[in-house]
């Protein structure tokens, strides 16, 4: 009876968890990827081995750290194992030509781009503080690194945005 009334409460623990960090898992994997398939596969295997460890969290306060944690390792171990296909754009069929024919919001493509153009180094960190809220004492420990690693980082990761952003809004 308490092995079962246990097993309840972990999942009910790990649930409540996941339901308020899904998306958060989600966007985070996506901009490490730059893929929607691939971070869809990033975060099953990361909802898998979150429920394999749930115990090693201590503290529920600490989930969402502690979960993109583990998508960002997840992420690494993806591209570790895969070997990424290329696709021969001239030769599309027609519903991958469809994919193509979005309605285009240039501004918001071009800051994409831009971020997409940054070193792993510097788009990480910003992502991880503009889109998901960190502070950069979160994103140091997140990141193995000092505050002061990530405060430059996420200085330089502006300023080469600022240039790209500008560069392109003048040519």
């Amino acid at each position: 009876m308490n092995s079962s009334k246990t097993a309840r409460d972990r999942r009910r623990r790990f649930d409540r968890i996941v339901t308020v960090f899904h998306m958060d898992m989600y966007r985070y994997a996506a901009w490490l990827s730059r893929d929607k398939s691939i971070a869809e596969d990033v975060v099953q295997e990361a909802l898998l081995r979150a429920w394999k460890s749930l115990d090693a969290l201590r503290d529920d306060v600490a989930a969402k750290q502690w979960l993109l944690t583990i998508v960002r390792r997840e992420n690494a171990r993806y591209f570790e194992r895969r070997r990424l296909e290329t696709v021969d754009i001239d030769n599309l069929t027609a519903s991958q030509s469809a994919l193509l024919a979005e309605t285009p919001n240039e501004e918001l493509d071009d800051l994409r781009e831009a971020i997409y153009r940054l070193d792993d180094d510097y788009r990480e960190p910003l992502v991880l503080q503009v889109l998901m809220g960190y502070s950069t004492n979160e994103i140091a420990q997140m990141m193995g690194l000092k505050q002061g690693a990530v405060l430059t980082r996420l200085h330089r990761a502006r300023l080469k945005l600022k240039r790209d952003v500008a560069d392109e809004m003048a040519s």
